[in-house]
């Protein structure tokens, strides 16, 4: 790791937000009514329509988060990549 070229602490929250994401979206897969299960209410009358709606909405959220967290990362390799002193202002190339 280059000096004072650090992972942001905004990597590592989207990191931890797309494995929630995963783990929440293969916890559907494996029990559909994971919801029933851990408040005792039935919303979808045991359909499993407000698991999967809740797949859809945390799928979308992970796949952002995953994304960021990529690009992100990408940009700390860009900075990383730099020589010591490059300035971007006064680069002429």
């Amino acid at each position: 790791m280059v000096p004072g070229r650090r992972i942001r602490l905004r990597f590592w929250l989207e990191m931890v937000l797309a494995a929630a994401g995963t783990v929440l979206i293969a916890l559907t897969l494996t029990v559909p009514d994971w919801i029933e299960g851990l408040t005792g209410q039935d919303p979808d009358g045991g359909s499993g329509a407000a698991e999967w709606a809740v797949v859809v909405a945390v799928g979308a959220l992970t796949a952002a988060s995953a994304l960021a967290a990529r690009l992100e990362w990408r940009r700390r390799s860009a900075l990383a990549a730099r020589p010591a002193g490059w300035d971007p202002d006064r680069h002429d190339g």
